[in-house]
């Protein structure tokens, strides 16, 4: 049985570094299936999709909301050649009744444990237009290694440097934050995997640098703290989203490889800036992650935020505008009050305003969006920062022995592993 699987294109933020990463849905998805299914996998961001090669099922993984339209249209062209359809991955559970139009089968949910009786249905011609496991989640010892084998390593590399691999010690999130929609995905409950299959995937990855992509790390101490203690012999180095603000936690972080973390910045207080400072006290560094366009935010508010920025000397900064993704609680807030514009989910990047702000226009918050950018990177350009974090990487690396020195191939921004 041969199954395609595509990750579809779309529209990058123009501010942003121009590399890719390797997707994680696609590759986790493909680990719940059975082995001897004949997969072959395309990731429209690096490489041309083929739409006329043959296979008995065509599924879609798609994780963006702003994917969804190039998703739907790579769908019905397969459909109108009489092939199934699957749609599946967060996108498409958000986006589920529309998804629906666009093909055979919309599956919700985690895949562990249920795709063989997908594929049973699929032989048998009876294939379900809903798989509903939104609500039903499987053992987190299910979860096996990702297959990143169907990945076609040299699309991630970027100028001759080695970019991060993706990997998830848990799903869920206790946390509710108000334009997060993980409660509505993954629940409200923390869900660790067993932390011997987490390492087990660790050793597995032939990449020194990971991005661990789990919510939050700071969702059970004792948890985190066996986390980092089994992680640090494997010498790999990660970035993550928050760890926990404590003096042990962020040792062991350290000593288990900790590169940088990407940390929210909600205001200019005193517990922002101490939390930068403690951070990159212990050698870790801080890439800020900033919303624009918060009920309580005018022209002068992102100005004095971005000197702020400056001054606790973030070592890199991403700004978006604030996106009323559906099934989140700022997206309910903004119905409630009118305010939504559009639902051209194709602008639902993080990059443009879709949404009627509080206390400015519409043009005057993606006027202080590229402000915020520009004013930001105005002494240093965003890959100049960035190769300046993986500078402070490979120093790390030639400390413990873990630096693997890379070359270009001729002709190409390539490397090769020497």
């Amino acid at each position: 049985m041969k199954i395609k699987l595509i990750y579809p294109k779309w529209p990058k933020l123009k501010n942003q570094p121009e590399f890719n990463l390797p997707p994680h849905g696609p590759v986790c998805f493909a680990a719940t299936l059975p082995r001897d299914i004949e997969l072959s996998f395309c990731d429209e961001n690096v490489e041309e999709l083929n739409l006329n090669d043959d296979a008995d099922l065509v599924c879609l993984s798609v994780m963006l909301t702003c994917q969804i339209p190039r998703a739907w249209e790579i769908a019905d062209h397969y459909r109108s050649k009489g092939k199934k359809v699957i749609l599946g991955g967060i996108a498409s559970m958000l986006h589920y009744e529309e998804a629906l139009e666009h093909a055979d089968s919309v599956f919700l949910g985690e895949a562990e444990g249920r795709m063989e009786k997908v594929l049973q249905d699929f032989k048998k011609g009876c294939l379900k237009q809903t798989y509903d496991f939104l609500r039903d989640f499987p053992d987190t010892r299910l979860i096996g290694t990702a297959r990143r084998d169907i990945l076609k390593r040299e699309f991630y590399n970027f100028r001759g440097v080695q970019m991060v691999d993706l990997v998830h010690a848990s799903r869920g999130c206790r946390f509710n934050c108000f334009p997060c929609c993980t409660p509505y995905l993954g629940g409200c409950k923390f869900r660790p995997r067993p932390i011997e299959t987490v390492v087990r995937e660790l050793k597995s990855i032939d990449n020194n640098r990971l991005f661990i992509v789990d919510n939050s790390l700071s969702q059970d101490d004792e948890w985190e703290k066996k986390l980092f203690r089994a992680m640090a012999p494997l010498k790999k180095k990660w970035v993550s989203h928050p760890i926990k603000d404590d003096d042990e936690i962020l040792d062991l972080a350290v000593k288990a490889g900790c590169w940088y973390v990407y940390q929210a910045i909600v205001d200019t207080s005193e517990h922002i800036r101490r939390r930068i400072a403690r951070l990159k006290k212990h050698g870790i560094g801080v890439e800020g992650t900033i919303i624009l366009g918060m009920d309580d935010h005018d022209e002068d508010y992102i100005k004095r935020l971005v000197d702020f920025l400056l001054e606790i000397k973030l070592d890199l900064a991403e700004f978006t505008i604030l996106t009323p993704f559906p099934h989140t609680p700022i997206r309910q807030q903004l119905e409630k009050e009118g305010r939504i514009l559009n639902n051209n989910w194709i602008k639902y990047t993080g990059g443009e305003v879709v949404f009627k702000p509080a206390m400015m226009s519409e043009e005057s918050l993606s006027k202080m969006y590229e402000y915020a950018w520009d004013t930001f990177y105005s002494d240093s350009s965003k890959e100049i920062k960035m190769a300046n974090l993986y500078l402070k990487v490979i120093e790390k690396e030639k400390l413990d022995g873990t630096y693997r020195r890379q070359r270009l191939r001729p002709g190409r921004g390539m490397t090769k592993k020497e």
